[in-house]
């Protein structure tokens, strides 16, 4: 995938256009809706798996509250989630068509598998906006973080985290799911900080991003490189990276090399406040879930101009080019910048992440 911008620029685009009364039509005449369709609108939200808990925590309610806000609560989202099997999806994805809603967010299972579910909705004359993940197929538009970004800061923590071992030291990697399109962009990313600069000894691509599966190969990796001789380890994300450090422990380590992890869940968080996790990358959900009610409601309502101003970037996918869209920033998350991450954007409270357990680790890093 190709990147031509980032995407902050066009968010604040956005709030300004909010700001101006532009949204729901309060501005006037160009900007209010489409005779065709009002405020009366159907959103269908496909979202992947129930293994990240951030689907139903953040996405889905944040996307429900925001088409109510912007359609004076006249508008709906239509929510099916896949659990991580891409036939069920496309079967959603079907069901959504045959029910006709007027425009689909969609979080592909398998980027490849539904691009004949984006045709058909295609076909139907119904929009899809690409959520999170880059599907295949005739998509109007796409909006995600910068995924390869992603990947280069966990990519730079993990080298920093190593220190004097960086040009000796053997790293494992532990890459997402060849399914998904993120992953490869995930591991580009860390490659490129990567390469040259550690000894990989292992990298594996973990099957449906499962924590089980990281488990397994983390194992198998412990057996295969011994567990002293490994200096770090590269997760691409926080569920694996808690299923690395489960396996490391249990092979005997009484200290966990560096361990990577994306997403900022919960308990991501606490294993970074108890030294057990090194970095995750914050991504704000929120605010990806908000842009993505805005272009939903815009794009299906044929505000062209709001439209527009969330859809500065560009991309390519195997079987499009240049798709309009949003790649947001991210945050390499550790212990000196929680407060002003995930406390300060109301994902936890200090409460959240201090219980018992953590209490005195929340204390050493000011905490509290």
């Amino acid at each position: 995938m190709r990147r031509t911008a980032m995407a902050l620029a066009a968010s604040t685009a956005s709030v300004s256009l909010a700001a101006c009364g532009v949204i729901d039509g309060v501005g006037g005449g160009s900007s209010s809706a489409s005779p065709k369709k009002g405020d009366d609108i159907t959103v269908g939200l496909l979202l992947p798996e129930k293994e990240n808990p951030r689907y139903d925590k953040f996405d889905y309610p944040i996307i429900r509250d925001q088409v109510r806000s912007l359609t004076h609560d006249k508008g709906r989202v239509v929510y099916a989630n896949a659990d991580a099997d891409k036939t069920k999806q496309n079967e959603q994805l079907d069901q959504m068509i045959a029910d006709k809603v007027d425009v689909l967010l969609l979080d592909a299972v398998d980027a490849k598998a539904i691009a004949p579910g984006v045709q058909k909705a295609k076909d139907a004359g119904i929009p899809v906006i690409a959520y999170d993940r880059l599907a295949q197929g005739p998509i109007d538009a796409y909006i995600s973080f910068d995924n390869e970004l992603v990947g280069q800061v966990q990519g730079r923590a993990l080298i920093e985290a190593l220190d004097g071992k960086a040009g000796t030291g053997k790293v494992v990697m532990m890459n997402g799911s060849v399914t998904d399109p993120n992953a490869a962009q995930f591991k580009a990313g860390a490659l490129s900080e990567l390469q040259g600069k550690v000894n990989i000894v292992k990298s594996y691509d973990t099957k449906d991003w499962k924590p089980e599966n990281a488990k397994a190969n983390m194992e198998q990796a412990i057996r295969s490189v011994g567990l002293s001789a490994i200096a770090g380890v590269y997760s691409a994300n926080d569920g694996m990276a808690g299923a690395v450090i489960d396996a490391l422990k249990e092979a005997g380590a009484s200290k966990v090399p560096p361990v990577t992890g994306q997403d900022a869940s919960l308990d991501a968080v606490q294993r970074i406040v108890a030294g057990e996790q090194y970095m995750s990358v914050y991504k704000s959900y929120p605010q990806e879930a908000n842009n993505a009610a805005e272009m939903a409601v815009s794009k299906v309502q044929g505000r062209s101009i709001e439209f527009d101003a969330l859809t500065r970037d560009k991309v390519d996918s195997p079987t499009q080019k240049k798709i309009p869209s949003m790649l947001m920033p991210v945050v390499a998350l550790k212990t000196d910048n929680i407060k002003e991450t995930v406390i300060q954007d109301g994902f936890y409270t200090v409460e959240d992440i201090c219980t018992a357990k953590y209490k005195a680790a929340c204390a050493v890093i000011g905490l509290k």
